[in-house]
């Protein structure tokens, strides 16, 4: 546990430009709170100590607003950027040297049974507001754009955006009509309603002309 620690300890530096000491991260930086208290909490999980895992985690969750449930696993070079608003679920499996940013949520969809939270697997970076959801696979080196919403299994080397996710960029090669515009991602439910608009004022004018047509 204290190597993994140290690893968490030495992962700000590598990622965050804006860390100076140890002792500011120590003092300072929630994300570094929430998983000291989940390697705790994860650790007296494994030995069956009972229900008081859930109180670390609870407490961490109200000092950080980040829930890590003490189940879940996560490698070493773990990484929260601020933090604010991150859940990692029961069944989550993390890899190693793994980035989150704030508002991230690895969770289920609520109707699966067992492993019912993604897998991340090394080297992932996943952007602020993301939600990866359901028991799905996430692999190696792969980018998740913000505020996107990955429901599907994404393939190593990739980068993926949109709501729901697609994959833009894969083995380092961007695929046709595809970009990473982090601000204007796509509403596919906004895109549906001009496109119903569209029809109707389509259809609209098809009956004007019609009635012009009958008229005598």
């Amino acid at each position: 546990m204290w190597t993994e620690i140290k690893r968490d300890l030495q992962a700000v530096f590598d990622r965050d430009p804006a860390a100076t000491s140890k002792l500011e991260v120590i003092l300072t930086y929630a994300g570094f709170h929430a998983l000291l208290a989940y390697r705790v909490a994860h650790w007296l999980k494994g030995h069956e100590v009972p229900i008081l895992p859930r109180v670390i985690s609870q407490l961490a969750r109200w000092l950080t607003g980040i829930e890590i449930h003490p189940s879940a696993k996560i490698g070493s070079g773990f990484f929260i950027d601020h933090g604010m608003g991150v859940v990692v679920g029961e069944t989550a499996e993390i890899g190693d040297y793994v980035t989150l940013f704030q508002g991230v949520t690895l969770g289920g969809t609520g109707k699966e049974r067992g492993k019912r939270h993604p897998t991340l697997g090394n080297h992932v970076v996943v952007g602020a507001g993301a939600k990866i959801l359901g028991g799905i696979t996430i692999s190696d080196n792969v980018k998740i754009g913000a505020n996107s919403v990955v429901l599907k299994n994404v393939p190593p080397d990739s980068t993926v955006i949109g709501v729901p996710a697609r994959v833009i960029k894969t083995q380092g090669e961007r695929l046709p009509d595809a970009t990473m515009d982090q601000v204007n991602l796509p509403d596919p439910i906004s895109d549906r309603f001009l496109a119903l608009e569209e029809e109707l004022i389509e259809l609209r004018t098809k009956l004007e002309n019609r009635d012009k047509l009958s008229r005598p």
